[in-house]
């Protein structure tokens, strides 16, 4: 059954925990909607980022994003209790691009997210 579109609204709310920890340098608010086994995968710069999502805050607390950052959440799905999520990033650290897929379920009437999955578009991996 779809969700409403409210449900779709919470959604969105809670990706952009996400936007903003990426967004600020400042993995705090990422860690209010990750939970603690949530697993990451992906490649950047072209080597392989896999297992824990403290890797991501890592990443997040070390590298600001730049002023020319930019950000969009689609949410691509939602249903009872998963939803799919798109975030489109532009200019990490000033150079970065990156799909990121967030897969989140609704645990104790909040969405939490149990993992992310990322390409590095092609063009700004640095060799």
């Amino acid at each position: 059954m779809r969700a409403s579109i409210e449900e779709y609204k919470a959604v969105e709310e809670a990706a952009m925990k996400f936007v903003k920890s990426v967004a600020e340098g400042d993995s705090r608010y990422a860690k209010e909607l990750f939970i603690d086994e949530a697993v990451l995968f992906g490649y950047l710069d072209g080597s392989l980022e896999h297992g824990s999502i403290e890797q991501f805050y890592k990443n997040v607390d070390t590298v600001g994003a730049g002023s020319d950052f930019k950000a969009r959440v689609d949410v691509i799905d939602v249903e009872e209790t998963l939803a799919v999520v798109r975030v489109l990033e532009e200019k990490w650290g000033g150079r970065i691009d990156f799909t990121d897929y967030l897969l989140m379920m609704k645990m104790n009437g909040e969405w939490k997210c149990v993992a992310k999955a990322y390409n590095q578009n092609s063009d700004t991996i640095k060799k």
